[in-house]
């Protein structure tokens, strides 16, 4: 077995500390809890990092629902807690809190050192040392963020080996080594990080990356690669500024890209991220890796064609690895596979012909809708297969407007036959403003529109605001009850089309009659 295969990184979480960091975004007690039980139980991280001391009496309470769980499982020292070197006040707020573990926040570079406190080294280490020896006689267990590390490593490295190596002694769990501002590029990271290991052998160190110039996920591989313990990340990125590493792409480029093993159960990374989605109110680009909804759709027609043909488009980032399923979008960029595709999820079969009725007519509406789902698909297939392609009446443009307080009104120009016709009418809304502007159309050439008895409107389930909208229409003629659909993405739209397909109806009936009385009048 390789060196890669055997060796464990550790996955620490600080969605609930850093990521709460992020502009807007302000957890509940109880979704903290809900979200520490997903990340321990089932996304399975090794560590949490939930919260920072002394900020409110609400943040003491969710510490402590979540200490409280988390010891009925027996992990609450997996759950830690950031607190700073002020005279033990941090420490006091953890112990009352419940909490086990302190990461301590400490100066990791020299200009925050002199800069931001004031004292040189020596004074710093001595107030970190008693600090640490306060909370360990209190009996929490103490891990050491260096904040602005990178920085401080790039500009005066020595007096970051000193400081080091003054609380290598200390007992501390994790030296935790932050990229503060982004600023490392991988090799970077990987040229530090290598140094501080060989020249610490006996210390176990973290990686803290943040994402400012997008390196974020690079740079964690590169900390992996150069012998890091753990690595910490946030669920969707969350985190002060551009956010931190995606746990997603962390756990997933760890095991495919570097061969390491960690304790993440990949099923349950899409419903951490939509928890969070949800909590945070910070919504994640669709095309997210792992976890955008997606990331596992194929849109181009070629794609599905090579998927059918052999999973040409496949990779070892399958959607069933997460739990989640391949799409085939159906638009205007779609093929006969990518309806196939969609056909074989739903379980129908066409003819060859109704394929490609049904899939010009899914080119049609993707010209005026991004994409259309497979749950959109059987409306479309009942109004095409419902369809007796009738050409007497066309719509060849119609404007729609309504406003609040004020009737509808339709402006169209229709085609019956050879004539052309435009009318304008108004009415109780878009529907009845179109209707009425047909009435005066239809009337210039003999005909009644039937009755309308019956109308509904539904999108698919899921409930969608962009679902492609059916509607369904019963009118009573003269021969019986007559149900014509419609499908649109704008539910006004739909009404027409039903409405047009009804029309065509009327007028191949009335000119079958006429036809039929002319052959009776002159005896053929």
């Amino acid at each position: 077995m390789s060196e890669s295969a055997e060796r464990y990184v550790q996955i620490m979480d600080t969605t609930l500390r850093d990521g709460e960091q992020t502009q807007g975004v302000s957890f509940s007690p109880a979704e903290k809890l809900n979200l520490a039980k997903t990340l321990l139980e089932q996304v399975r991280v090794d560590r949490i990092e939930v919260a920072s001391a002394r900020v409110s009496s609400g943040e003491a309470y969710a510490v402590r629902q979540i200490i409280e769980w988390a010891e009925d499982r027996g992990c609450a020292e997996r759950v830690e807690v950031l607190g700073f070197v002020d005279q033990g006040r941090s420490i006091e707020w953890i112990r009352g809190a419940g909490g086990r573990v302190l990461n301590l926040l400490t100066k990791g570079s020299e200009r925050h050192c002199h800069g931001q406190l004031g004292k040189t080294l020596e004074q710093h280490v001595g107030d970190v040392r008693a600090c640490v020896a306060r909370a360990q006689e209190a009996g929490l267990a103490v891990n050491l963020y260096l904040e602005d590390w990178s920085n401080g490593y790039r500009d005066t490295p020595d007096y970051v080996y000193r400081f080091v190596e003054q609380l290598a002694d200390s007992g501390v769990g994790h030296f935790m080594l932050p990229d503060t501002l982004g600023v490392m590029t991988p090799e970077q990271v990987e040229a530090a990080i290598a140094d501080m290991v060989a020249r610490f052998p006996g210390l176990c160190f973290d990686f803290h990356p943040h994402n400012d110039y997008g390196l974020a996920t690079a740079n964690v591989l590169a900390a992996a690669r150069a012998g890091v313990s753990a690595l910490h990340c946030t669920v969707n990125c969350l985190g002060e500024r551009a956010g931190n590493a995606s746990l997603a792409e962390v756990a997933v480029n760890l095991r495919d890209q570097l061969g390491y093993r960690t304790g993440i159960d990949e099923t349950h990374l899409a419903r951490a991220s939509e928890l969070v989605e949800y909590f945070s109110g910070k919504r994640i680009a669709d095309n997210a890796p792992i976890v955008g909804a997606d990331v596992f759709t194929q849109t181009a027609g070629i794609h599905a064609d090579g998927d059918r043909k052999g999973s040409l488009y496949h990779s070892r980032l399958s959607p069933e690895r997460f739990a989640r399923r391949r799409k085939y979008a159906l638009g205007k960029l779609a093929g006969k596979a990518s309806l196939a595709k969609n056909l074989e999820r739903l379980d129908i079969e066409l003819s060859e012909e109704q394929q490609q009725t049904v899939l010009r007519r899914i080119i049609e509406l993707g010209d005026s809708k991004k994409t259309i789902t497979t749950e959109d698909l059987p409306f479309i297939i009942a109004e095409v297969l419902e369809s007796k392609d009738y050409d007497h009446a066309e719509l060849l443009a119609c404007s729609v407007a309504s406003t609040m307080d004020l009737e509808s009104t339709a402006s169209i120009k229709l085609r019956i036959e050879c004539d052309v016709y435009t009318a304008v009418g108004s009415g109780n809304g878009g529907f009845d403003a179109f209707m009425s502007a047909l009435a005066r159309v239809v009337k210039k050439r003999g005909l009644t529109l039937p009755r309308l008895t019956d109308y509904e409107v539904r999108i698919p389930k899921g409930g969608r605001t962009d679902a492609l909208t059916e509607c369904s229409i019963v009118w009573q003629t003269d021969l019986g009850e007559l149900r014509t659909r419609g499908v649109h993405a704008n539910q006004v739209f739909a009404s027409i089309a039903a409405t047009l397909r009804m029309l065509n109806i009327v007028i191949h009936r009335a000119l079958k009659q006429a036809a039929a009385a002319e052959s009776a009048t002159t005896g053929d």
